[in-house]
């Protein structure tokens, strides 16, 4: 029988076994979609405007990291990067990369475009053997062998986190100390208004004129 005879039946007669692989033996006539299709960039995912300049956005957005956990690595007015780790199993390790970028909306700047990434790494505890050789010179020249193990930590996976409520609440809290320091800032200028004027320095305070306040003669008459 001619060998494309043979894989025509073979693929016929196991084809119910068949089905979910890729390939064997050209068998399988479905590929899957390459990971660039799925970029539709049709709207935008990953970011949330608020009215309010990039600084006090970014500020805002880096308070709502720390509350959380994660660890600072940079803060600046147009950026902040933080991470946080995870130990869901004994062998496993997750460490998030939360990445945010403040951008005017506007050449005014009073609204600023709040940008966000988050980035998950999987990490796998790995063992490996290492064999040494100790030499015992008081009987000679024999070698016993000594073996031992060490763990290390292994990049499994790496991924970003697709939008959905995970940035949402993040959106969500950002907004929350934006509002919180709105309070503050109409706080701080409400005290302001009412404290005393101070005198500037240099200035010598005069002290306020003596208040005269007259008395009238006492009466005089002949008995």
């Amino acid at each position: 029988m001619p060998l494309r005879l043979f894989r025509s039946a073979l693929c016929r007669l196991t084809w119910p076994a068949l089905v979910g692989l890729s390939v064997l033996g050209g068998c399988s006539s479905t590929n899957k979609a390459s990971v660039y299709q799925q970029e539709s960039f049709d709207s935008d995912t990953y970011s949330r405007s608020f009215l309010s300049p990039s600084p006090d956005t970014c500020e805002a957005a880096r308070r709502a990291l720390l509350s959380q956990g994660y660890v600072i690595d940079r803060a600046t007015p147009e950026l902040v990067n933080g991470r946080k780790s995870f130990q869901p199993g004994g062998d496993a390790h997750v460490q998030i990369q939360f990445y945010v970028v403040c951008t005017p909306a506007s050449r005014s700047g009073v609204s600023t475009i709040l940008f966000v990434n988050a980035l998950q790494d999987r990490y796998s505890l790995r063992k490996s053997n290492n064999s040494a050789t100790l030499g015992v010179s008081a009987i000679g020249s024999v070698s016993l062998p000594v073996s031992s193990s060490d763990d290390s930590l292994v990049k499994v996976a790496s991924e970003t986190i697709p939008a959905g409520a995970f940035y949402d609440r993040f959106f969500t809290l950002v907004d929350r100390y934006l509002t919180l320091r709105e309070l503050e800032d109409a706080s701080d200028n409400e005290a302001l208004s009412l404290s005393p004027p101070r005198a500037s320095a240099g200035s010598t305070a005069v002290a306020p004129a003596p208040v005269v306040v007259p008395v009238a003669p006492a009466a005089s008459g002949v008995r």
